[in-house]
């Protein structure tokens, strides 16, 4: 059966608006969604990265709020929370700002559902970090997704958070420093262990093609979820900005980086171009396509796909 669209769980702005941004407004949110969904975009979540306490409680009142539009309640089921709680370690923690990660924090957690009356359903956690487990287990319990990513996470660490209800990792191999141990490290224990599935940014330009053929061999098209990671300069044409809290230089390929440090800030892609890249690479058939650009990620938020179908198609 054709898809309508496509689904993203992770989508960090869209065409100048950033969803994290201090000046942020109900007006650019509303504008950022449509044009994404005119994009083929149909179903995604706004992901809100790592933030002051401040911009926490002013956006994601402002995003809940909004979502509950009856333009907006089919195409966006909920929010994305990228952080606080990943590592504050250079390389892993990405484009992330320092001063905002946090360590698990149950109390805090609880104040950020409240803040967005419900709405957050994907929670991406750093899995070395002390008490990370027993965050999975009570973000799970109430309804939230948990995902592992920007963390320096062992073997035994990502084990510990599946045992604890983590069922994602975000964006596997990327949100790591460049130089890691060649046996030890997160990208390895993530494809090794079989109860996570991948999340993968598939723009062509944070992995190589073959790191993607080794992921879909590993995990299968089944286990395998495409997300832009759209940067709020998605959408935009070539040239330098700021965002993310990065100045940032989107060249003509797409690639999006900070010169500073040389790391990716997001991706300048939507999800028709992340599939039409991976339909480029011909690892995958049209039906597995279909699988990792929208039935997947349609299961992880449990909403019945025939009736994204029927509703929007």
């Amino acid at each position: 059966m054709e898809i309508p669209g496509y689904v993203d769980l992770q989508v960090n702005g869209y065409k100048g608006v950033d969803f994290s941004s201090s000046e942020l407004t109900e007006e650019r949110f509303l504008y950022a969604c449509r044009e994404l969904i005119k994009s083929g975009t149909i179903v995604f979540l706004p992901t809100i990265i790592t933030s002051s306490k401040e911009i926490y409680e002013r956006n994601l009142q402002m995003i809940s709020k909004a979502i509950q539009r009856d333009d907006l309640k089919d195409h966006i089921p909920g929010i994305h929370l990228e952080g606080p709680f990943i590592s504050d370690v250079d390389g892993a923690r990405g484009a992330h700002n320092p001063e905002w990660v946090l360590q698990p924090d149950l109390v805090f957690f609880d104040q950020l559902v409240e803040w967005s009356d419900g709405k957050v359903k994907l929670l991406t956690i750093a899995a070395e970090l002390e008490q990370s487990d027993v965050l999975c287990r009570h973000a799970v319990d109430k309804g939230v997704t948990v995902s592992l990513g920007h963390q320096l996470a062992s073997e035994t660490d990502l084990q510990r958070l599946s045992d604890s209800g983590a069922s994602l990792l975000t964006h596997l191999g990327n949100g790591i420093p460049q130089m890691i141990d060649r046996h030890n490290n997160p990208i390895w224990a993530g494809l090794a262990n079989d109860d996570l599935r991948a999340m993968i940014i598939t723009d062509g330009h944070h992995l190589p093609p073959s790191l993607i053929k080794i992921i879909l061999k590993i995990k299968g098209a089944s286990n395998t979820i495409i997300v832009s990671d759209a940067s709020p300069i998605a959408g935009l044409s070539p040239g330098n900005y700021s965002t993310l809290g990065n100045d940032v230089i989107l060249e003509e390929s797409g690639r999006l980086f900070n010169p500073e440090t040389g790391y990716l800030v997001g991706s300048s892609s939507t999800m028709r171009e992340c599939i039409s890249y991976m339909r480029s690479l011909n690892f995958i058939d049209e039906q597995d396509l279909s699988s990792v650009g929208f039935y997947n990620s349609l299961e992880i938020l449990d909403i019945n796909p025939q009736s994204i179908i029927d509703r929007l198609g």
